[in-house]
């Protein structure tokens, strides 16, 4: 192909096309990455809750020592507060996990199914650069032939002149 004052101009649209079709692809890489983080954030979010609930129950039993320690020895029997107190930081942190595990599940499956989207979207995105490419080729042949033979002309006038 010979070089033409158009060249540059299809070189420049070329490029800015590429980088569009990469910049889509980066930006579908990106939001697959922030799910993923997003459902590693929720699934440690577990396991500080527990130990939330283990501090928390800590902090019960210890007020319940000094309380106990601090009347007489059989005014007050805190053993069945304890159990309480236990059965229901268990059966707090039981259903949160549940509920934990549940949007972790949900996250996955949403992960899964934007995988699949993103695989198809960047797919069709790809296929319609290249389509889009191949007719700005197209395009640049014409115009540079066109080009040509403006050229040409001109030299013919400049020759029998």
């Amino acid at each position: 192909m010979t070089q033409n004052p158009f060249t540059a101009v299809f070189d420049a649209q070329r490029t800015a096309l590429k980088q569009s079709q990469n910049l889509t692809h980066d930006a579908l890489e990106a939001q697959k990455t922030s799910i993923g983080a997003f459902g590693d954030a929720v699934e440690s979010s577990g396991a500080l809750f527990e130990s939330n609930a283990e501090l928390t129950k800590g902090a019960v039993h210890a007020y319940f020592d000094a309380l106990e320690a601090s009347l007489p020895e059989e005014a007050a029997e805190f053993d069945e507060l304890r159990e309480l107190v236990d059965e229901g930081f268990d059966s707090a942190t039981e259903a949160q996990s549940q509920s934990l595990e549940a949007v972790v599940e949900a996250i996955e499956e949403s992960e899964a199914a934007y995988d699949e989207f993103a695989a198809s979207y960047a797919e069709v995105v790809d296929t319609s650069f290249d389509a889009y490419l191949e007719a700005h080729e197209q395009v640049e042949e014409n115009v540079s032939a066109a080009a040509e033979n403006v050229e040409e002309a001109a030299e013919e006038i400049d020759i029998s002149a």
